[in-house]
């Protein structure tokens, strides 16, 4: 693939326009946003920052970066799931990742994108389970886009994930959420480029989005799924 191509390619699987279905999911900031955490940009901006270095680069990242090389190899990626599974504790968490994981794989099934559809029928028969940094790596690989560019990407939406829930919810506007992005920008480059752990040394550390979310799971009006 072209440098052009990939750089296209690239940009079409980390655009919003792209269905992957995580505009349902606020990854446990409703809950903090509830209970009065997120007060002012800088508060999401921490709480952002720690997730990247706490969670997306100690587990999602090499999580991602494994299952881009298991080339497709279902029993690989259904390891590489069940390591997620095993250490995201919050209930809705670990359904947030598997229903978006899910999501974006079923669209990816339906545009012919190789081995996906394959790795659907191993979550069908519970030999996977579609976590998503795992559907990510398999998918992206899948289409030629490299570990490095991939790795930018995940850190990418990980954090547009998070700044579209918080302007959903009224914590931020538009102009301080782009201004927390482009913040971040160094930060990702710099975890991206950093050599990650082995998945038997993988850990996650985000304590006030765990409770956030388990504090969700019990409220009575919710906006997001999770």
């Amino acid at each position: 693939m072209t440098d052009a191509r990939a750089l296209l390619s690239a940009l079409q699987q980390a655009d919003s326009f792209f269905p992957g279905g995580g505009v349902s999911f606020s990854w446990g900031l409703e809950g903090l946003y509830r209970v009065g955490l997120l007060k002012d940009p800088e508060a999401l901006a921490r709480i952002l920052r720690g997730q990247l270095r706490h969670r997306w680069a100690t587990c999602d990242r090499p999580a991602l970066l494994a299952a881009c090389a298991a080339d497709g190899d279902v029993r690989e990626l259904g390891g590489i799931d069940r390591l997620l599974e095993a250490i995201t504790l919050p209930r809705e968490l670990r359904d947030g990742s598997k229903r978006a994981g899910c999501a974006l794989l079923s669209t990816h099934a339906r545009l012919a994108t190789p081995g996906a559809s394959q790795y659907r029928a191993a979550i069908g028969s519970g030999a996977a389970l579609g976590h998503l940094p795992v559907v990510q790596g398999c998918v992206w690989s899948a289409l030629g886009i490299a570990a490095e560019a991939a790795s930018l990407m995940s850190g990418y939406l990980t954090c547009i994930g998070f700044l579209g829930a918080a302007v959903r919810l009224g914590a931020v506007g538009h102009l301080d959420s782009q201004r927390i992005l482009a913040a971040l920008q160094p930060l990702i480059s710099e975890l991206a480029s950093a050599t990650p752990p082995p998945l038997d040394a993988v850990r996650s550390f985000t304590p006030a989005i765990d409770i956030g979310s388990m504090h969700h799971e019990r409220a009575e009006v919710r906006l997001f799924a999770n």
